[in-house]
């Protein structure tokens, strides 16, 4: 106790020193030692008073009355102001309630708008983004505020296109220099913290989506797709920033999403139809790596970023472990852009789940990203297995038939289970009607395929072949009453399909089809 008030009296002889006209170096020293004791929840609750934050505010050039930023020497005063703010807004409810009565969000919007385009403050901005972060995550009123009252949206994507330093070749084109220098890391980190503020912006946009907004989406939509394209200072902040990307385009509604794709240029398409062709028949390797950039183009389209994003998952399932926040974000942003847009399912389809030609092993023995995604089908994360589930089913078309020949019938039951469909069938959303062709080698081989594990068996040899009838009835007997035995004690409940195709308790099912044979009947 004795210790938490010697800490209390230091930060409010700090916030008296910086109320006095004392050199910057002293402030930052001051405010320095402010943000190491505000990480302190017990500290903070008697020197969090609307005087004290009006202090920091004032220092972080928050206020309204300060019109611009050309003092470089004050630069360290307000990112350490910011980050004070920081820890204190996250740590103390009092000053979430002051950040509403102070009306911040405005002012860190107003900083921002001050230094959107100078990179050479880019610490500003990055704090000025954190802490906005903060106010949106813990305040649903202030994500509506910058939403609509601040024009958050449009401004945080300007944000963004700055960071990326975003050249537009066409209204949803960026240029993309793959052999320029990667971003810096207080590029990335700016962007990082931009992107997280986007979410919590955009967070409920799926469910009030309005079509005036669209143009601002797609926008977004397309700065995002450059972000995907180019790379961080290192791998771990290139996911990083990926990641946060991928969170974002979540809330993107779906109608939007086509801007990921876009058409190949005429001088692109004369690229691809002739470097093959020119290159000699010597040069292997540059033929192959022809070819692995023509697996990014598809139906006249640049794939690059699906292809990012497929990737991106692949990593995501080889990490194994956290799927949850991990894979689910990447896996359902992909399920809903291959049921929303023909070419992106397409081109999935053909990198996911190529015609079938070896079916010798199971479906999910192998390392190819169809074997890793049907183990997922029976993960023990309920949520994680029902999400690549459904991600396979969407690439098949939502067809019963085909996605039992790429999974069989033992990974796929609990999709079906859930979606009536164990009788077969489709699921209810359209798709075009272009049929799948199979091999050769896949119709050569399909009689013997096993159709509950999905690939290749010899012909077993049937083990009542040589019984006689009687022998036949005594086994068929004996599995009736260990079935009844194990029923009546309850460890097993018999289940049947109902004429919907769902599972039903075995009388229950019996039932419903003696009434369907009755009514048939009647009717004749």
């Amino acid at each position: 106790h004795r210790a938490a008030w010697r800490k209390r009296k230091l930060c409010e002889g700090i916030f008296k020193v910086l109320l006095k006209d004392i050199p910057t170096t002293c402030q930052v020293s001051c405010l320095e030692v402010l943000r190491i004791l505000s990480r302190d929840k017990k500290v903070l609750v008697p020197v969090t008073t609307k005087e004290n934050m009006q202090i920091l505010l004032r220092l972080a050039k928050l206020n309204e009355s300060d019109d611009s930023l050309e003092k470089v020497s004050e630069f360290p005063v307000i990112v350490e102001s910011l980050k004070c703010l920081c820890n204190i807004v996250f740590n103390s409810q009092m000053a979430q309630q002051l950040s509403l009565e102070l009306n911040l969000a405005a002012k860190l919007c107003n900083l921002l708008r001050k230094c959107k385009d100078r990179k050479f403050i880019n610490d500003i901005k990055c704090f000025d983004l954190r802490l906005l972060f903060v106010l949106s995550l813990l305040h649903t009123d202030i994500r509506s505020q910058l939403r609509y009252e601040l024009q958050g949206l449009p401004l945080l994507t300007q944000i963004l296109e700055s960071a990326f330093s975003i050249k537009w070749t066409d209204e949803y084109e960026s240029a993309i220099d793959h052999n320029g220098p990667p971003l810096s890391p207080q590029e990335t980190d700016c962007a990082i913290e931009a992107l997280k503020a986007l979410f919590n912006v955009t967070v409920d946009s799926w469910k009030v989506h309005k079509e005036s907004e669209s143009h601002q989406f797609r926008v977004m939509a397309a700065v995002l797709r450059h972000c995907l394209l180019i790379v961080g200072p290192t791998e771990d902040k290139t996911e990083e920033l990926h990641s946060n990307a991928v969170n974002l385009l979540s809330n993107v509604p779906v109608s939007c999403l086509d801007v990921l794709i876009c058409p190949l240029t005429h001088e692109e398409t004369a690229q691809e139809a002739t470097t093959l062709d020119e290159l000699p028949s010597d040069k292997t390797a540059e033929k192959e790596t022809v070819l692995k950039s023509n697996t990014m183009v598809y139906n006249g389209m640049n794939m690059e970023a699906i292809h990012v994003l497929l990737n991106f998952m692949e990593k995501r399932i080889d990490k194994g472990s956290s799927y949850r926040e991990g894979l689910t974000p990447v896996l359902s942003l992909l399920t809903e852009c291959s049921r929303a847009h023909r070419n992106i399912r397409k081109f999935l389809k053909d990198q996911v789940l190529p015609p079938l030609r070896d079916v010798t092993n199971r479906p999910e023995v192998g390392s190819t990203v169809r074997n890793k995604l049907v183990r997922l089908m029976t993960h023990v994360d309920l949520g994680v297995k029902q999400i690549a589930a459904e991600f396979l089913f969407v690439l098949c078309k939502e067809r019963v038939d085909s996605l039992l020949k790429y999974t069989g019938y033992g990974n796929a039951a609990g999709l079906l289970a859930a979606r009536g469909l164990l009788a077969g069938g489709r699921g209810d959303n359209w798709y075009s009607e272009d049929e799948d062709t199979d091999t050769e080698e896949y119709k050569n081989a399909k009689p013997n395929i096993n159709l509950i594990t999905g690939h290749l068996e010899e012909p077993m040899p049937n083990p009542i072949d040589e019984m006689t009838e009687e022998q036949k009835e005594y086994e068929a007997m004996k599995l009736v009453n260990m079935l009844d035995k194990l029923s009546r004690e309850e460890l097993l409940k018999p289940m049947g399909l109902k004429p919907d195709g769902t599972i039903t308790p075995l009388e229950e099912a019996l039932n419903q089809y003696s009434v369907i044979e009755e009514t048939s009947s009647d009717t004749d």
